[in-house]
Parts: C-alpha cells; sequence; structure tokens
C-alpha cells in the first residue's frame, strides 16, 4: 500500500471540494505547490493519494457517476470491486480529515464527499463474471456499433471475445478544477502497482486500456458567432479551444491509441462546465470519447505528460 504523500492546493474558500488538490505514492516523496485563484479568496488545503477503504464508497460511487452517467452500470457493485483491489489504484483525500475520523459518522453522513479523485483499473477479461463488468462489456460493444467506424467496432469485439488478450479499463477521475498536475503522481503509482500485481502473478497483465474521457466541444453557433468576429489567423489560433479535456493530460493519451470513438452527452445531467449559458457565452456541448491504447505505452505516456505539464 502506498504511504501517502502531502502535497499543498490553494482552493476556494468557498467551494473546496470543487478545486485544487495533489496527491503521492510511495515513490515519489516531493512535495508540489499549486496555485490556482478562483475568485479572491484562498485557503490552504493538503491532499493525499492513497489506497482505497470502505469509507470511500460514496465518494467513489458519486465520481463513476459523473463518468457514466445514465449508463446501465452497476457502480455499487463496481465501486466495491474497486475497494477489493485496493492494492492497485488510489484516492485523493484532504489529508486532514483522514488523521482523526476516516470512519467518523458525519463523514459517512456527507456521502463520502471528502474523496477528490480515483484512479485505477479494471480488468474487463478476467472479471467478466461480474454483473457492472459483463455490463461495462456490453455498453462498449452497444456503444461502438452506434458511434464508431466499422474498424473501431471489429477490433473491439475481437478483444472483448479474446481471453488470451486482456483489456482493461483505466478510469481517472476527479473533481471539476482540481488540477492536471495531480495525474502525474496518482498514474506512476498506478503503473508500478499495476507491475508490482503482476509480478505476484495477479491479473493485471493486460493487452489493451480503455480510457473513457470527458470533454466539450464548441457549439456550431457559438463557433460561428465567434469566428465571424475574429480573422482567418486568430481562428487558426483558436482551433484548440474549440475542444476543452476536463482531464487535460488525457490529450496525451488521445494521440497514442490505437483507435477512438466519441458520442454526445447532452442531456444526461452531465458535470463539468454545465450551467445557463449567457447570450455572449462561447456554450460548450459535452462529449464522451472512448480510446484504446496498448497497455504497455502506460509509463511512455506518464513521462510525456510530465513534460506537458512542467513536472
Amino acid at each position: 500500500m502506498s504511504a501517502p504523500m502531502k502535497k499543498r492546493a490553494v482552493a476556494d474558500k468557498n467551494n473546496a471540494v470543487e478545486s485544487n488538490s495533489e496527491s503521492e505514492s510511495d515513490d515519489n516523496s516531493s512535495t508540489e505547490n499549486i496555485e490556482e485563484y478562483v475568485g479572491h479568496q484562498e485557503i490552504q488545503v493538503d491532499f493525499e493519494g492513497r489506497n482505497p477503504v470502505d469509507s470511500d464508497f460514496h465518494g467513489i460511487k458519486q465520481l463513476l457517476q459523473q463518468l457514466f452517467l445514465k449508463a446501465h452500470v452497476n457502480l455499487s457493485e463496481l465501486t466495491d470491486l474497486i475497494i477489493g483491489q485496493n492494492y492497485v489504484g488510489s484516492v485523493v483525500k484532504q489529508s486532514d480529515l483522514d488523521e482523526e475520523g476516516s470512519d467518523d459518522e458525519d463523514c459517512d453522513d456527507n456521502g463520502g464527499n471528502d474523496v477528490f479523485g480515483i484512479t485505477t483499473v479494471v480488468n474487463l477479461t478476467d472479471k467478466q463474471n461480474m454483473e457492472s463488468v459483463q455490463q461495462l462489456r456490453s455498453l462498449l460493444v452497444e456503444l461502438c456499433g452506434e458511434y464508431a467506424t466499422d474498424h473501431v467496432n471489429t477490433l473491439v469485439r475481437s478483444l472483448l471475445g479474446d481471453d488470451t488478450r486482456p483489456v482493461g479499463l483505466l478510469i481517472n477521475e476527479r473533481f471539476v478544477n482540481i488540477p492536471a498536475q495531480i495525474s502525474v503522481p496518482l498514474l506512476e503509482s498506478l503503473s508500478k502497482e499495476i507491475s508490482r500485481a503482476c509480478q505476484k502473478k495477479m491479473p493485471f497483465d493486460l493487452t489493451y486500456l480503455i480510457l473513457i474521457c470527458k470533454l466539450y466541444k464548441m457549439d456550431a453557433s457559438s463557433q460561428g458567432r465567434r469566428n465571424r468576429n475574429r480573422n482567418k489567423q486568430q481562428q487558426q489560433l483558436d482551433i484548440n479551444e474549440e475542444v476543452v479535456w476536463l482531464n487535460p493530460e488525457e490529450a496525451l493519451f488521445d494521440e497514442v491509441a490505437d483507435c477512438k470513438f466519441e458520442f454526445c452527452v447532452k442531456g444526461e445531467s452531465d458535470t463539468g462546465l454545465g450551467g445557463q449559458w449567457q447570450e455572449d457565452d462561447v456554450e460548450m456541448t459535452p462529449y464522451r470519447k472512448v480510446l484504446l491504447f496498448q497497455a504497455d505505452k502506460l509509463p511512455s505516456v506518464i513521462t510525456r505528460i510530465k513534460t506537458f505539464l512542467g513536472q
């Protein structure tokens, strides 16, 4: 189990749950300051990455809900599975709340809101006898059939039907406004835990990983309105602003994916940049993007993420 490493973040006093945090693993003991200014109120908050425990159930489930929205998946069973394999994966928690009272009744009554993020992997091949994993597999096949190309559809179906090439679901979820820097120690820890699990002959010798990403795209009407007020050079510079990755580091996984597809989730109670749009706002539409990449690329992508984030 990873020994917690504390990192300090500056959070909005009124929105601490959806603000900045950091985490760490036993292989990275440096402390880092992250400064994020929301309004004009700042507080210092310590967070830590640690393996999930039973009292994290509601917090983990809440994070899964914001990823899968209205999909027909038994998230309670999936959460139990994640906690049960606590030798792989980490949750992000506020460290001063865990020192004395991780089992406190108030913590449970609040629905586990002290869980700020979850990074783990679930073996969709080895655990296919479980209802939630069967539902995840069916969901992937259904989504491929509706949104993916014939090539992607064929590849995904082939992998899910071949037990000799295990496929894992990489879960990389956190609350909105928690900075991308937190992903580095979490993913590094996960990669090392997977390696240790494989050395112990546990079922984590995966061939491929699937990552479901949350992103937003600019509304066509908003894009047209904005482009009318910009020259061609400005429009070219703005092209990267037309897609917003809620977890920016996932754009690096997108670059190495063997195949991918996406679909709109507008109207499914999506969290993130949703809300009431003003007349002059650039309206963004929520999407999910499914990436399939080779599992052995995880360490190299983590290295690229560190460079991308300037770490």
